[in-house]
């Protein structure tokens, strides 16, 4: 059940109408029943891995916090009597048995991803390597698996560390793990944040439903008026490789990351805008992310919650473990202090990019995306002592005309790194990028030949003036320090207006969403994933 299919449509408006309709005590529940038959719309049979991981998460969970809880009680009991050594001797008992709840439940959940997500690619690769033919598995990927099952691995390694105390209710944690409008293309929500507002009932707010429906229709907007209208240019370009070179790459890494940006936020729109409806708060996973004035900064504000999920629970975990610090200690011993204090932060890095790649997807091309961005990263961070001297020298380099080149060298570098998600080919990709500065060929850009890729010149204007309100909306954030959205100001208007740009909203995605042939609304990118 797509976000912008019709049947998704008539069941969001019955979960509205009934979460306000039936008594508060019950919300929960219909939300978890609203979620399940959400998910089983993708397939019944899938319901067994997404409550599998559920069920066994939240019993690990439990388990583990029920141990620590005896700890801490027996502690407090015999704090008088225990002696050092004791406590010592108990509490690392306890800690071998809670590691090994929290290790098998982990390699169970992750294992499950990793058998149905990547079999076939490591498959290939065997037979590629040894000229084989051995079957594929040819597994259905579960709807959301990746999102769903970082979230409970989230909550579960937050339990192992004592963060909070496990949730006691096993169908609230599977509405914690199941929730419809983050399932298909997250956030990744942390359950300290989401548990808050997720499993009370909340009044009905009319200034809250408001805002949520304005996010959610300018979720629409993007999604249908820009993304799909944009669908089949993309794709001409990146069939006809041989013949669109040069110019025609760079409008397309243009295009693309236009095309990116208004599907992932538009979806990230729609999903949170349906928690605000319903009195639910979700973490924010964009914050004006073109805006970036570098590699770091921009991964700060793209995919938030994934990028935090794997800092949290991947990086710092390797590089502040007890391998690792022996590891840079001999090397701060035998190559001096430089390379031991690099070793822990590049080695993690090499392993969370490699990781973030793999969870993109199982292809070589997301492998060497995630290398490409490793690479990059550590770059800027080597260079940040030379960053520091040329600032300092050059004092027009902290203007706002530098910071503007700053933003586009950004958007241009990411998007070079991204066409490897377009062409889904790492030779060709590298040739198309190397074409850019080999073939030219800009004349074609202005010859009528662009109106000859899939869209209309109509189209082109549509695509133009979407980009343009986008960046209308963004400036009012940016300007704000981002706190303050368009929506918050909207609010503060009369009714009237806050209906019409509402009607209007509606409208818009009703002429100028991208319908028919060739243009049916196309899944979001990131549902692959």
């Amino acid at each position: 059940m797509s976000f912008t299919s019709y049947e998704f449509i008539a069941f969001l408006a019955a979960i509205f109408l009934l979460y306000y309709l039936i008594p508060k005590r019950f919300r929960w529940m219909l939300l978890l029943a609203g979620s399940t038959l959400f998910y089983a719309w993708a397939g019944v049979e899938f319901l067994l891995y997404i409550f599998f991981t559920a069920l066994t998460t939240w019993g690990a969970g439990l388990w583990i916090g029920s141990i620590n809880r005896r700890r801490r009680e027996r502690f407090d009991a015999e704090k008088a009597t225990m002696d050092r050594e004791a406590k010592k001797a108990y509490k690392a008992a306890t800690k071998r048995k809670t590691r090994w709840i929290f290790l098998a439940c982990l390699l169970i959940n992750l294992g499950i991803l990793a058998v149905i997500k990547y079999s076939d690619f490591v498959i290939q690769n065997i037979n590629d390597i040894f000229d084989a033919n051995n079957a594929f598995m040819n597994f259905a990927v579960p709807l959301g698996i990746s999102y769903y099952t970082f979230k409970s691995m989230g909550y579960l390694i937050d339990i192992n560390r004592g963060k909070y105390e496990p949730q006691k209710n096993p169908a609230k944690f599977a509405l914690f793990v199941s929730f419809f409008p983050q399932v298909i293309q997250g956030p990744i929500s942390r359950y300290d944040y989401l548990s808050q507002t997720l499993f009370e009932g909340h009044d009905f707010n009319s200034t809250k439903v408001k805002k949520g429906f304005v996010r959610v229709l300018w979720g629409f907007c993007k999604k249908l008026v820009i993304a799909d209208r944009l669908v089949p240019i993309v794709k001409t370009l990146a069939k006809g490789s041989d013949q669109y070179q040069g110019a025609f790459v760079l409008l397309l890494i243009f295009l693309y990351a236009i095309q990116l940006y208004a599907d992932f936020t538009g979806g990230i729109d729609i999903a949170i805008g349906i928690g605000e409806m319903l009195g639910i708060k979700s973490e924010e996973n964009f914050i004006t992310p073109y805006y970036s004035k570098n590699i770091n900064e921009y991964w700060t504000r793209w995919h938030i919650t994934m990028g935090s999920w794997f800092k949290d629970y991947i990086f710092y975990p390797i590089s502040v473990s007890k391998w690792m610090l022996k590891l840079s200690k001999n090397a701060r011993e035998k190559l001096g202090k430089g390379v031991g204090k690099r070793i822990p932060v590049y080695l993690a890095n090499i392993i969370v990019w490699f990781a973030t790649g793999l969870w993109h997807g199982a292809a070589w091309t997301f492998i060497v995306w995630g290398m490409l961005n490793c690479v990059v990263t550590v770059a800027s961070y080597e260079m940040e002592p030379l960053y520091g001297r040329f600032h300092n020298r050059f004092k027009w380099s902290n203007t706002a005309v530098y910071n503007v080149w700053q933003m586009i060298r950004t958007f241009w570098i990411m998007g070079a790194i991204r066409i490897l998600d377009v062409y889904r080919d790492v030779p060709v990709s590298f040739s198309q990028v190397g074409s850019i500065f080999t073939t030219g060929g800009y004349g074609r850009l202005f010859s009528g030949e662009l109106f000859t890729l899939g869209i209309s010149a109509a189209d082109f204007v549509v695509v133009l003036l979407g980009i343009a309100a986008m960046l209308w909306v963004s400036i009012v954030f940016y300007r704000n320090g981002n706190k303050k959205r368009f929506r918050d100001y909207l609010m503060e208007k009369p009714f009237a207006v806050q209906g019409l740009v509402m009607a209007g909203l509606l409208i818009i995605v009703l002429i100028f969403g991208a319908y028919g042939i060739g243009y049916d609304a196309n899944a979001f990118i990131y549902n692959q994933f």
